[in-house]
């Protein structure tokens, strides 16, 4: 014989905790609804706000060292309207279409001038000096840096220890600390990233008030740059050959020659856009 399942008591339910229990789901419903509300109008909101600039996009081009030269950019200065200061017309305009900060685009364009002057073979663009200037430190930007109207960056730019680290070339202290603050290795320094030997023997002042060159200023640093790339005249970066020579003279590495060679035609693209 099987014996029969054992009877649960009766529930008996509590009608002060079933009311307590409806208003609680009120109250999570209302949250959910609140929640949904919100969330919709950030939506709208966001779709609502004005859209900035599109980021300059600049396509890499695995282009074989040697083989050819960035495309001519717009000569700085060049401008048919009748400002006062056409450089600086002209530097507002080309700032407008690149990620080149105004400050910037002025220093590398003013060396671009200073060389037609001093050395015309050379053929140095304005165009190649940004295209360095954006790999080494993002126009003076980078690690949250800005570039200030006196020329120097809001933060001094010295990269990492030259230590022999992988990677990293050995270059033991060649100034005493003096430029990059290391007494023991040499450190790039500036908005073109200069190792301090270098620099000592290319700078220059730019402003010509009879200062000492600072590689933090991106105005010397410009025209250091030119005058080291072009070698005391002697290259010519309106051919390949020449510009590769000279870029792969500040740093080589053909990835390194690939990227600022696709900036600078990225540059000169877009400032010959009316």
């Amino acid at each position: 014989m099987v014996q029969p399942p054992l009877k649960e008591p009766p529930v008996r339910r509590n009608r002060s905790g079933n009311i307590f229990g409806r208003i609680v789901l009120v109250l999570l419903l209302m949250v959910v609804v609140a929640a949904g509300a919100w969330g919709l109008g950030a939506l709208n909101r966001r779709e609502a706000a004005p859209l900035g600039p599109p980021p300059f996009l600049v396509p890499i081009q695995e282009v074989e060292p040697g083989a050819a030269a960035p495309g001519n950019a717009a000569a700085p200065g060049n401008t048919t309207s009748a400002e006062t200061n056409p450089l600086g017309e002209w530097a507002t305009r080309v700032a407008s279409k690149t990620d080149i900060p105004l400050r910037a685009l002025h220093a590398y364009a003013s060396a671009d001038l200073t060389m037609q002057r001093e050395a015309p073979a050379c053929r140095i663009s304005w165009a190649t000096l940004a295209g360095i200037g954006r790999i080494e430190s993002r126009h003076g930007s980078i690690n949250g840096s800005r570039l200030q109207d006196n020329g120097l960056p809001s933060r001094p730019i010295i990269g990492i220890p030259l230590n022999g680290s992988p990677g990293v070339k050995a270059i033991r202290d060649t100034d005493g600390g003096r430029l990059d603050g290391d007494t023991t290795w040499d450190r790039a320094v500036g908005p073109m990233q200069f190792i301090p030997g270098t620099w000592n023997r290319w700078a220059k002042r730019a402003a010509g008030d009879g200062q000492p060159a600072d590689p933090q200023n991106i105005d010397d640093a410009a025209l250091t740059a030119a005058r080291y790339l072009c070698a005391g005249g002697a290259r010519d970066l309106g051919t390949g050959q020449g510009w590769w020579a000279a870029v792969l003279a500040y740093n080589n590495s053909v990835e390194y020659g690939q990227s600022v060679f696709s900036g600078a035609d990225a540059y000169a693209r877009a400032s010959a856009q009316q």
